[in-house]
């Protein structure tokens, strides 16, 4: 039986937050980037020895049986470099996979589409594609991709012929002893990927045989079968229960199988596993320069000390812009929290983003517009307080910057959380929501108790409640 794709978005978005989580990517993920899948690949070679793709079904001996035919690689050398050469096309599967905060990639693929989908959305890849490059570390890399069958721009040491697969252990035996010790301390999600490659099947089956049933859990996706036109209902019937097969044989290797109705659905389980685990950032939006009627600067201070810590005794992360009059208590709070966490690291809690000062001429509006949404880009929750500031006179006025704030906000789809009770730019950003209270579901119980409340605990307790609730 397949596992419910709730529960494996649940379960991996728990393996992300954990630090423990793993892709591996096969052909079927760089497809629609607009290279060939693994048979398409092999068409040609096959043609030319007088074999059809479309009868066999042993890839690997078609490799090889056109290599002894020719008696050199250079024909594999020639069809493999002109395959993955070409400019490759938007893949949005690709795009949110390497957004996630995932540092282990593992592919049997030859092309570069995870290095540079890493690299674009400001990532270091560390790429390891022979044996030397794993005893050496890039610095300052966030991700590891790990070419276990090669890369196109070495074909000749490319994986692709049986006989590569046969010296497989020989010639690259450090990569088979690195994804085994992955398989067993990561949660892996199997992208693209048929399970016909024999080399990764010896290695599931060195894992079982290790641990018996103690395999680690791993997760595959699927396309349900579904009735072809004007197919028969015994050949149905027959595809049917080979695919159920297939998915109780891979339960032993600890893989389970999440079967969709179309493969159309996993961009969007992508982004909602990446909703899932920005819902662990919070971006604390505010300032104070002036007290106001309602908070004194210092009891504002106590109030933001108290929201970071217990948000953070949560286990959530708290991201700050280090705003006026409050950003140092936000730190102060979120250092609180931490030391009551025994194991707990200070920069695993806290994310500062101090504003740029824009060079003489530089539009500044434009500059901390753009920081601001890559800094709220990875948040799922954003908490509006206070929000006043000076302006060239000296005089009070509303931080316009939390007002912009706001509008990023609501434009990339965050959980908001305005407390109006604070006053200032808080209160106006509650009265553009309450309008909209429709689009708020998951402030329905709470209104009332952010427009008035002003006891610190209690408005700690209902935030924390909130941000609970609506993850």
């Amino acid at each position: 039986m397949a596992v419910r794709c709730t529960t494996f978005i649940q379960r991996y978005t728990k393996a992300i937050n954990d630090g423990c989580a793993a892709v591996f990517a096969g052909a079927g993920l760089s497809v629609p980037s607009g290279y060939v899948s693994w048979k398409e690949l092999l068409r040609p070679l096959a043609e030319e020895i007088g074999l059809s793709i479309d009868k066999e079904h042993d890839y690997l001996s078609i490799a090889q049986y056109y290599f002894n035919k020719q008696g050199n690689r250079a024909g594999i050398n020639d069809m493999v470099l002109e395959a993955f050469v070409r400019e490759a096309q938007y893949n949005e599967n690709l795009e949110i996979i390497t957004r996630l905060p995932i540092d282990t990639y593992w592919t049997t693929n030859y092309d570069h589409l995870i290095e540079e989908s890493l690299q674009s959305n400001g990532r270091k890849p560390d790429v390891k594609i022979t044996n030397e490059n794993l005893s050496t570390n890039l610095r300052d890399s966030s991700a590891v991709v790990y070419k276990m069958h090669g890369d196109v721009q070495f074909p000749n040491d490319a994986v692709l012929i049986k006989e590569d697969y046969e010296t497989y252990r020989l010639n690259r035996e450090p990569f088979t002893t690195i994804l085994k010790g992955h398989l067993l301390s990561k949660t892996f999600l199997f992208i693209g990927f048929s399970f016909e490659d024999p080399n990764l099947g010896s290695i599931l089956s060195w894992i079982k045989n290790l641990l018996g049933s103690n395999v680690r859990e791993h997760y595959c996706l699927f396309e349900k079968v579904s009735a072809k036109n004007d197919e028969e209902s015994e050949e149905f019937a027959y595809r049917k229960a080979k695919q159920d097969l297939i998915v109780d044989d891979l339960k032993r290797y600890g893989i389970q199988a999440v079967l969709l109705d179309s493969y159309s659905e996993i961009p969007g389980i992508l982004k909602e596993i990446e909703r899932q685990c920005n819902l662990n950032n919070i971006f604390i939006s505010g300032s104070m320069s002036f007290d106001n009627e309602e908070w004194p600067i210092d009891l504002a201070k106590k109030f933001s000390t108290d929201l970071a810590q217990r948000l953070v005794t949560e286990g959530k992360c708290i991201t700050s812009g280090y705003g006026l009059g409050i950003g140092s208590s936000i730190i102060t709070g979120v250092l609180n929290g931490v030391r009551e966490k025994r194991y707990a690291h200070f920069d695993e809690y806290l994310k500062l983003y101090p504003f740029p000062q824009p060079t003489p001429g530089e539009d500044f509006k434009k500059l901390w517009h753009d920081y601001r949404q890559e800094i709220l880009k990875n948040c799922g929750v954003v908490v509006f307080v206070f929000g006043n500031k000076a302006d060239k006179d000296g005089k009070k006025v509303y931080a316009s910057g939390m007002l912009d704030e706001y509008k990023i906000a609501k434009e990339q789809n965050k959980i908001l959380i305005p407390v109006a009770s604070t006053g200032d730019a808080a209160k106006i950003i509650y009265e553009k929501m309450f309008e909209e209270k429709e689009e708020y579901p998951y402030l329905n119980d709470y209104w009332e108790i952010l427009k008035e409340e002003r006891d610190v605990s209690r408005l700690v307790k209902t935030i924390n409640s909130i941000i609970n609730k609506a993850v």
